[in-house]
């Protein structure tokens, strides 16, 4: 889980658009980019090369 405040300050690195939590996989969504960063440990990932492309019903999410 993240915690709330990290999560309304935290942004896409490469969009700059805000993140969201998808607690099912894990996982912070940028629809902005079509990038998710992983959370590892209770640690997002926001590095580009850690991130994995959206499929295109996750973008329209």
């Amino acid at each position: 889980m993240i915690d709330k405040k990290l999560l309304e300050i935290l942004v896409c690195p490469v969009s700059k658009a805000p993140v969201e939590f998808d607690a099912e996989r894990n996982e912070l969504v940028c629809r902005a980019s079509g990038l998710a960063y992983p959370v590892r440990d209770g640690i997002p990932v926001m590095l580009e090369s850690e991130a994995r492309p959206l499929t295109a019903d996750e973008k329209l999410g």
